[in-house]
């Protein structure tokens, strides 16, 4: 059963993350901004292997960032 439930918490944070980057690929944004970005992305995409839970957090507040950018 937890199984299941991490599973599910992977799932829904990949696709999290995979709208994260599309949100900020479409950023009006110098490249090097949204290269940085990413960069930010692929830390918590590395996170997540170690701790879903905190890279679930981490993806938050990257997308509150993001959001408030807009």
């Amino acid at each position: 059963m937890e199984r299941d439930t991490d599973l599910e918490l992977f799932r829904t944070l990949a696709e999290r993350l995979k709208h994260a980057h599309a949100l900020v690929q479409r950023l009006d944004a110098p490249e090097s901004v949204r290269r940085t970005l990413t960069r930010r992305l692929l830390a918590i995409t590395a996170a997540a292997k170690r701790d879903l839970g905190g890279a679930a957090r981490r993806l938050d507040g990257f997308l509150a960032e993001l959001e408030a950018r807009r």
